[in-house]
Parts: C-alpha cells; sequence; structure tokens
C-alpha cells in the first residue's frame, strides 16, 4: 500500500473532524462499492462513489469457493478504496461483507486478505444484511408501508416496513446470481422455488395488497429500462412508482429487445444488463405471490441503512426533506434563518392544508433564496432545476414538482402553472403551489430576505380581504413593488388586499 506522509495524514485527520465524513464500503456478492457521505447526519450527502464488479457470488452455487480472480480482484478494488477514504478526510468508515463472503467455504481466505489491507469486515447475518436494507428505505421514504424486497447476487432479502420500523424479515438464497441455476431445472423452477420459500414466512400473510419497495442495482435497472420505456419526463430513480404488472410487460419487452439496443441506453449499467431477465421473472413472481398493489423504487437501501442505525431516536425522527433542504438553503441563501421564518410568515393563509402539503410548502420555503446568485433572467430556472432534480428524499414526482412550481412562481414565471410539470402533478396541485410561490414572493420583496420585517408582520386572511398588518415602525416598507406583489397575490386568491397597522 503506497504510503502518506505524516503531514498529509494530520491535514486528512483535521479535514474529517471538521466534516464529519463517513464512507461505507459493502462487499457484496456481485459488485463491492466505496460510497462516501457527507453532510447532515440524518440525510449526508454521497460526496464519492465507486463500484468494481468482483463477482464474489459467481461459482458459490457450482462449488461453494470464490475464485482465485475475484478475491484478486477485490483484494485490488479494497486497497484503492481504504486509500481514497484516507485522502478524503473520512472519519469513520465502516466494512460490511454479505451473502457471498457469508457463505463461501473460502472466505476466511478473502477475510485474512482484507485484514492485511487494515480494514476491519464485519460479516453481517442474512437478518442483520435484511434489517440494514428495511432501514434504509425508511430513512428515504419515512412513511413507508410494505415489503421492501433487496435484491443482490447472492441473496434476496424481503423486510416488513411500517411506522418507521423493521417488523419481519428473511434472507432468500434466490440473488441474481442464482436465479439462472435455478431457472435451468424447469420453465417453472423459479415460481415453485420461491412460492415454497415464501409459505414458511406467516408474517408476510399480513403484509399482502401493499407496496413493494425495490431495493438493489438489478431491480433499479427495471425500473430505468421501464421510464425509458414509458418516456417519463423525470430522470429521478428514486420513488419511481410502477403498476404491479409492468413488471410482466418488463419480462415481456425484455424477451424481445435486442442487447446492442439496451447497451445504447445511457441510463442503464452495462454490467447490469445481463441480470434485467431474471431479475425481472423473480420481480413478476413476487408481485404476484404477494399480490402488491404498487412498485415504488427506494435509491436507498443496505448501505444508507447503516448509517441510520448509528442515529439516535430524535435523529431518526427528522424529516429528511426538510433536513436536507434546510442544509441547501443555508448553503446557497443570503440568510441562513430566512426560509424557516418565511414558512411561519405565510402559514396563516394555508390553515386548512393538508400534512404533506404543509411540509412540501415548508421545504419550498427553506429553498426560496437557492438561485439568487443567478443571472435574474434564469432565477426561475434555477429554481425549477433545483427541486427536480435536487438529491431529495422523502419525495415522490408530485411533490417535486410542486416545489418547483412553487420556486419557479417565487422567481417571477407568473401565476399560471407550467405546463411542462403537467405529466407529474395534477392542475389543483400544481395550483397550489403558484400560491405558495405568489405569497412567498411577497414575502420575499416585503422583507429583503432579512429577519426584522417578517417578525413585525403578519399576513392572513380577514373576511374577503388579504390583509398585511405591519408595525407602524416598519410602514415603510410596504413600497410600490410589496404593493403589486400583495395585490397579485391576492387576485389569485380572487379576494380583496389591505394593509393595516399593528397595534
Amino acid at each position: 500500500m503506497a504510503s502518506v506522509s505524516p503531514i498529509a495524514r494530520t491535514r486528512a485527520l483535521s479535514r474529517a473532524e471538521q466534516s464529519g465524513r463517513r464512507a461505507i464500503i459493502d462487499i457484496g456478492s456481485n459488485s463491492i462499492r466505496l460510497v462516501v457521505f457527507d453532510g447532515p447526519e440524518r440525510l449526508p450527502a454521497i460526496l464519492f462513489n465507486e463500484k468494481v464488479m468482483a463477482g464474489l457470488g459467481r461459482n458459490l452455487s457450482r462449488d461453494g469457493l470464490i475464485d482465485a480472480a475475484s478475491v484478486e480482484t477485490s483484494v485490488r478494488a479494497l486497497r484503492r478504496f481504504r486509500q481514497l477514504a484516507l485522502e478524503m478526510g473520512v472519519s469513520s468508515m465502516r466494512t460490511v461483507a454479505t451473502a457471498a463472503v457469508r457463505e463461501a467455504r473460502n472466505a476466511s481466505e478473502l477475510l485474512a486478505r482484507i485484514a492485511e489491507l487494515g480494514i476491519e469486515t464485519e460479516l453481517l447475518s442474512g437478518q442483520q444484511e435484511a434489517e440494514a436494507a428495511g432501514l434504509g428505505v425508511i430513512s428515504a421514504i419515512p412513511d413507508a408501508d410494505g415489503i421492501v424486497g433487496d435484491l443482490g447476487g447472492g441473496s434476496l432479502e424481503l423486510i416488513r416496513v411500517r411506522d418507521g420500523e423493521t417488523l419481519g424479515s428473511v434472507s432468500l438464497p434466490l440473488g441474481v446470481l442464482r436465479l439462472a441455476a435455478i431457472r435451468q431445472k424447469g420453465k417453472s423452477a423459479l415460481k415453485a422455488t420461491l412460492a415454497k420459500m415464501l409459505k414458511k414466512q406467516g408474517w408476510l400473510s399480513e403484509a399482502k395488497g401493499l407496496p413493494f419497495y425495490m431495493v438493489g442495482g438489478s431491480w433499479r435497472a427495471l425500473a430505468r429500462l421501464d421510464m425509458h420505456l414509458a418516456d417519463y419526463p423525470l430522470p429521478i430513480i428514486h420513488q419511481y412508482r410502477m403498476e404491479p404488472d409492468r413488471a410482466q410487460h418488463l419480462v415481456r419487452s425484455l424477451a424481445k429487445v435486442d442487447r446492442k439496443k439496451l447497451q445504447a441506453l445511457p441510463t442503464l449499467s452495462a454490467s447490469r444488463i445481463p441480470t434485467l431477465g431474471n431479475a425481472g421473472i423473480l420481480l413478476s413472481a413476487l408481485v404476484r405471490e404477494l399480490d402488491s398493489n404498487e412498485l415504488i423504487v427506494s435509491a436507498a437501501g443496505l448501505r444508507e441503512g447503516l448509517l441510520f442505525q448509528m442515529l439516535d431516536a430524535e435523529q431518526r425522527r427528522a424529516d429528511p426533506l426538510i433536513v436536507a433542504a434546510r442544509a441547501e438553503g443555508v448553503r446557497e441563501g443570503r440568510f441562513p434563518e430566512h426560509g424557516d421564518l418565511l414558512e411561519t410568515w405565510i402559514a396563516p393563509l394555508f390553515a386548512d392544508e393538508t400534512p404533506e402539503s404543509a411540509r412540501l410548502r415548508h421545504a419550498a420555503c427553506l429553498l426560496a433564496d437557492v438561485a439568487w446568485r443567478a443571472n435574474p433572467e434564469f432565477r426561475a430556472e434555477r429554481g425549477l432545476e433545483t427541486a427536480l432534480h435536487g438529491n431529495w428524499v422523502g419525495i415522490d414526482a408530485t411533490g417535486r414538482a410542486m416545489i418547483g412550481q412553487a420556486l419557479a412562481t417565487s422567481f417571477g414565471v407568473g401565476a399560471t402553472p407550467l405546463q411542462q410539470l403537467a405529466p407529474l402533478a395534477s392542475q389543483d396541485a400544481l395550483y397550489e403551489a403558484v400560491i405558495w410561490g405568489l405569497a412567498m414572493r411577497l414575502g420575499q420583496r416585503f422583507s429583503g430576505g432579512v429577519a426584522a420585517p417578517l417578525l413585525a408582520s403578519s399576513i392572513g386572511i380577514e373576511g374577503n380581504a388579504l390583509e398585511l398588518a405591519i408595525d407602524r415602525s416598519e410602514t415603510s416598507l410596504y413600497g410600490e413593488a410589496v404593493e403589486r406583489r400583495h395585490r397579485q397575490l391576492a387576485n389569485a386568491l380572487g379576494i380583496s388586499y389591505r394593509m393595516v397597522l399593528k397595534d
């Protein structure tokens, strides 16, 4: 291993203390991956992500051994990953191994080689692997209620999730690297094998008819193919939703499509293409066995679950969308406290909204200042881009569209819903977001983005008028531009407007 000078090591440690960077190395049956996280503990951003297709589980079904070539590929990758983590100033690194290493007869040889690199490896049991995968989904979809299916190279983990907890789990030897051998036993062998395994899991019965949450590279690749076939307008995989019959549709499509056409799709990883057919057949069989009412993709799984395990109860309860939006607002905005103050200021206008609308509106307010550095002609575009393509979780496509509409409106696109968002959200939802945006626009202009004017005023609907009440000491702030935005919001609400002095 290359040496690192004491000065470089000290600098790396200093950076780690400041950044709190954490790393997860996941030694899976198909791939080995390093992910370095940075940012808020509740929802750290991915700073670096790299995988190597080592194929540790490639020959397990044949002789129960990890072949020598896979061991060498793995050791080389892990040597690089350890060095990268050090150079990036990672303060803590957790390395875990799953099904292939758990089951291989020569696993001790690989673990010894890894230990020589100075890497301490946790060998997760099937139950531990399932628990972490379930928590990963909960971390990114807090209201998840159904069955999580984490498909790896060597195993399939099924986990019941509800109310922020994992309630039951099983690890099945049905990873994508094993499916071909099972299918060779006959046309219906995989379906029969799956049905027999699931029959032993009584806890699954009460979760039938609920959503199925898809985790794992092969199933995410299937979802990306579906996005392509459906001409889906938003290239975000997390919380992409499919009707249950899409699983069988994908199986039929894969049977007809030429492999070269698949390789030409920029959203598909070439390394995943060989597993798509078997992954689709397994998914289709699972959907029928579980009677799933919806398929929902999760970009978070085992690695995110391992981080989530390290949080205390209060941190786990924090809304990941709000945490991430607040961090982005602080980083990109002019005044750190502004987003929360703006949300509180406009809240009286939306007393009858649903809890989900309230949290989306809150997130929009936290992001209300993210485009101020952009050219004024492109601030609305920047706001829309931030909402649609930002690294958010705990939000679906409709939520992204609503926040995008609110930000675009607040940056001046007018009071009409954007037609480009129509495939993602209903007109009623987009119009609701327009009102958020106009209220945010008024608050932004009145306050100039600072705290005192918002604290010295209030807004609400009194009778048939949109009333802006201002402390006498702040009345000079009610200028022509503020009145214009006051009037615009009132017109959108279909009521009159007035400014009054607060006693």
